[in-house]
């Protein structure tokens, strides 16, 4: 019954239902556990049910190159009788005929189309690794594991290193794939050395960004309605952290599950522990044959790996013995038994075994189940490592210091330190990775290398007692500082973007080198060197509070005199950049970028001056100096003449917009954007350090929002729906983010609350997803507008709060007086007129002695309804006439309108009709778009009841 469509081929038979692509056999319904060989076997039959099966093709396509006898066969067919029912029942469906072979006789039933599965589980998310191809001895522990992980949510694997606990976990989470909905994400504990990195590496495995000093509550945001399997991997060594954090995602996350695999449990609340066994040996006694042997796991283990390396590999009957006493001796710990057939190749079976005695019967005679398991691991590794010639030695040794993947290059740096030639490292590396105890690791560019866990673990520890340990690591650092140096040279500097992101798993490695370089056993030369190459490398991965971290540490590390000049103006531009996005915007922030700017200067760096414009220019929008912005740009235009680069003058340009923008002159501000509408968005830019934030966004918001000022509502809409688009082809958490921020505004202006509600819902999500804090601040407090256009005044209220509380803390002004404007439009319709009148005269106050900022006339005119509400008609009159005129002398065409509605509302009431008619009429006949836009409808409206 070859399968020969895309659905999973069902063979029906008495109450069993077999599903041969997704290996399954069910009994009414329920899944029925059965062993890999045993499901082998039936599917073979069951195939061909009706024909007899001769014993040797049998035995031949279930154990393909490896040999066995019948007696090995007739055991399997055993166990599939019991699974199938008890003698008489199961011997009804798989019958042996003498001489011949076997047959399945049961009468095949065809499923009704429904019955069939549709489809196989969802493919593996790329944060899955693949499973082993075939795992010997653990069906039954995926099983169990399974079902404890659907009725308990947190299961641990624990066990012995080198047991197979990851194998195992795989399997499950492969299993667990379609339950799921292809919701399942591998997190790799063991390169973590640092236990405040943790829910940091689980953001980072979810597709996280990480930019903030706590990620824990984002990530909670992000896992609270999910439905989802998280697997830990390898996380003995950081329970303390770890334990209570997982604790607590199942507490907080309802529909969250976790797979942990670890050495201890993690005592935690709801954790329900899988104790991981090791494989079932061949028992001691005397007289045991191959079919005997290979009803065990351990040993089918170690027969296959040896099947896999030698193609013409033949078990004998005297080597059966031989193999039941390895597999004894090793404890049958699955990495031990691996490597013990990894070994056959050249000493053969007997050879293996006399190696295995000697090396070993002095920890493992009379007391096997005393020994800690690790022991037993680390003497299966020291055997290992004892069998290499020195220079295979010294390499390996040498290489424990890379953590994760490394390249041929990296390897080859590190064994010069041990005086290994190049050539023969390479020949050493070829060997070590034939034995197994070098491993690769996929990746999209070239081939990388890896160590396993407990073998990295093991050499590292032959490192110290060589005195190795700290030349190896100098080493190691000196060549990722080389490394980044040499990437960032080959990105043209601050010119382009995206140089450091296909080497983002040296991740590790730069941590690790940055550790030791920092540590009393490290230079400082190399520690200030190392940050400054690296700054970069974590600013393009969105790593800020790593920057922030080993930028901080390499500035307050040594004497700021003795530190070269380039240097320390790369350490202080990062600097400024980790702690604006993850602190706020402190003095600190302009201390740093002055001073970068100050070296750069003294280096006569025209590109790196501009850059670090460009930060300045960024920091002082933030922090409400709309004007100084603005000489910064003016600066900028000096070091793009000198550049003579249109590249320099068009970002020169879209910074002065953004800046005039800000102050309030639209004109000049359309004017200044309105290329980024056609800029290619392919070229090359001058990008905030790698950052990912975008120059031409943010021109691009400035000039949907001016647009809209200057009246022309609908390409304002045209330009903010194109803005999101654009940002969104970016990539770039902190680009897009301000694309959404600053569109959402044209939106609410217009009136149209369905597309803000969807911005605004995104923007919350995407905050959290990142853990920008000001971001998600500035989306409540724009989920609090939207809630009081719609007339849920009490809420709207609530989260303005909420939002001005944060942004105060962080020193995000930009947004303060637009939330402190609505919050007292609000306070006011809620019949506050004192908090209202208060909150607004703060607000005002807020802004510089010179008055000018984007939102004045909106402030002003906002003061004047209140005022007019509570019957202050004179001094409210007052203050719309300045609203008027400052948005005319600001070519703010939107906010004068709404300021001619309100001062027109208050004449009407005065008896004044003919000259609120004679206000606002010319201001409607101005508009030739947007005719439906909230404002226009108010004002005709209140034109037809002055006619």
């Amino acid at each position: 019954m070859p399968d020969t469509n895309e659905q999973d081929s069902v063979i029906a038979f008495g109450p069993f239902r077999l599903f041969v692509k997704s290996r399954l056999l069910e009994k009414d319904g329920a899944r029925l556990p059965l062993g890999g060989r045993a499901l082998d076997i039936l599917i073979f039959l069951a195939e061909r049910a009706g024909e007899v099966i001769d014993k040797r093709e049998l035995i031949k396509r279930i154990w393909a190159d490896v040999n066995v006898d019948e007696g090995s066969l007739r055991f399997h067919i055993t166990t599939l009788r019991k699974a199938l029912g008890d003698a008489g029942e199961g011997s009804r469906y798989v019958v042996n005929v003498p001489g011949r072979g076997y047959c399945f006789t049961a009468p095949l039933l065809r499923p009704a189309a429904s019955e069939s599965r549709t489809s196989l589980p969802p493919a593996s998310p790329p944060s899955l690794p693949s499973p082993l191809a075939k795992m010997i001895g653990r069906d039954d522990a995926v099983e169990r594991i399974s079902a404890e992980l659907a009725q308990h949510r947190f299961v641990t694997i624990v066990g012995p290193g080198g047991i197979g606990k990851t194998s195992v976990a795989l399997a499950v989470a492969q299993g667990e794939l379609a339950a799921f909905d292809g919701q399942v994400c591998f997190v790799d504990f063991g390169a973590l050395t640092d236990t405040g990195l943790v829910p940091g590496t689980i953001a980072a495995a979810l597709g996280l960004t990480v930019n903030s000093e706590d990620p824990i509550p984002g990530l909670l945001t992000v896992l609270r309605n999910r439905r989802i399997l998280l697997v830990f991997d390898s996380c003995e060594h950081i329970l303390d952290e770890l334990a209570p954090l997982a604790e607590r995602l199942v507490r907080e996350a309802p529909q969250l599950h976790i797979l942990a695999t670890s050495r201890e449990s993690f005592r935690a609340d709801g954790e329900r522990i899988h104790r991981l066994f090791p494989l079932d040996c061949p028992p001691e006694r005397d007289g045991l044959g191959i079919a005997d042997i290979l009803a065990y796991p351990a040993s089918q283990l170690f027969v296959e790996r040896i099947a896999e390396s030698l193609s013409e590999f033949e078990l004998r009957d005297e080597d059966a013995p031989l193999v039941a006493e390895i597999c004894r001796r090793l404890d049958g710990i699955a990495l031990a038994i691996e490597l013990a057939a990894g070994r056959v190749n050249a000493y053969g079976i007997a050879g293996t075994a006399s190696l295995l005695d000697s090396r070993f019967s002095l920890l493992w005679r009379g007391r096997r189940t005393a020994i800690p398991r690790h022991q037993t691991l680390s003497a299966a590794l020291a055997w290992s490592y004892d069998l290499l010639p020195p220079a295979e030695s010294a390499t390996l040794r040498g290489l424990s210091v890379f953590v994760g993947p490394f390249t041929l290059e990296a390897a080859l740096a590190v064994a010069s330190c041990q005086g290994i030639s190049e050539p023969a490292a390479v020949e050493a590396i070829s060997n070590l990775l034939s034995k197994s105890l070098i491993a690769t690791s996929p990746a999209e560019r070239r081939l990388r290398y890896r160590l396993l866990d407990t073998t990295r673990a093991f050499v590292a520890d032959k490192l110290v007692e060589n005195g190795e340990a700290d030349r190896v690591a100098r080493a190691h650092a000196e060549y990722i500082r080389d490394l980044l140096h040499d990437i960032a040279l080959k990105s043209t500097s601050m010119q382009s973007a995206g140089g450091f992101l296909p080497y983002a798993d040296h991740l590790p490695n730069v941590r690790a080198a940055l550790t030791f370089s920092f540590s009393e056993r490290g230079d400082r030369t190399i520690s200030v060197d190392l940050a400054a190459s690296a700054a970069q490398f974590f600013l393009e991965l969105t790593l800020l509070t790593e920057c922030y971290r080993w930028t901080r540490q390499a500035l307050a590390s040594t004497d700021a005199r003795a530190v070269d000049s380039r240097k320390e103006m790369t350490l202080q531009a990062a600097l400024g950049v980790s702690v604006m996005f993850t602190q706020g915007n402190t003095e600190g922030v302009r201390s740093a970028f002055t001073r970068s700017l100050q070296l750069a200067r003294e280096l006569q760096d025209l590109h790196w001056q501009l850059w670090l414009l460009r930060g300045l220019h960024i920091y002082l929008t933030r922090v409400g100096d709309f004007h100084g912005a603005l000489g910064i740009g003016e600066q900028g235009e000096s070091v793009a003449r000198k550049l003579n680069d249109p590249t320099a003058t068009l970002n020169v340009e879209w910074m002065l917009g953004v800046a005039h923008h800000l102050i309030g002159n639209q004109d000049k501000a359309v004017r200044f954007c309105e290329s980024a509408m056609v800029h290619n968005p392919g070229s090359q830019r001058l990008n905030i350090g790698h950052l990912g934030y975008d120059d031409r966004i943010v021109a691009l918001v400035a000039l949907a929002r001016g647009l809209w000022l200057t009246g022309r509502p609908e390409r304002a809409i045209e330009a903010a729906r194109y803005t999101v688009r654009e940002a969104e082809l970016l990539e770039q958490p902190l680009t897009l983010g301000i694309s959404l921020i600053w569109t959402i505004y044209v939106f609410l202006w217009v009136g149209d609350w369905d597309n803000a509600e969807i911005l605004i819902e995104r923007l919350i999500d995407h905050s959290a997803r990142h853990f920008l804090g000001p971001y998600h601040a500035v989306g409540i407090g724009q989920k609090g507008e939207l809630l009081l256009r719609r007339g849920d005044v009490a809420a709207g209220i609530e989260h303005l709060r909420r939002s001005q509380a944060t942004l105060h803390a962080a020193r995000h002004r930009i947004m303060t007086t637009v939330f402190a404007t609505t919050l007292a439009e609000g306070l006011a319709s809620q019949n506050q007129p004192d908090e209202a009148l208060r909150t607004i005269n703060e607000a005002i106050a807020q802004i510089p002695d010179h008055g000018e900022s984007f939102d004045m006339p909106e402030m002003l005119r906002i003061k004047g309804d209140i005022l007019a509400r509570w019957g202050s008609a004179v001094e409210a009159e007052g203050c719309l006439r300045k609203s008027l005129d400052l948005s005319q002398r600001q070519c703010a065409v939107g906010w004068e309108l709404r300021g001619a509605i309100s001062l027109g509302r208050i004449w009407r009431e005065a008896g004044k009709a003919g000259d609120a008619r004679d206000l606002l009429a010319p201001l409607v006949a101005r508009y030739q778009e947007g005719l439906q836009t909230r404002d226009l409808v108010a004002a005709r409206e209140l034109l037809g009841t002055l006619n």
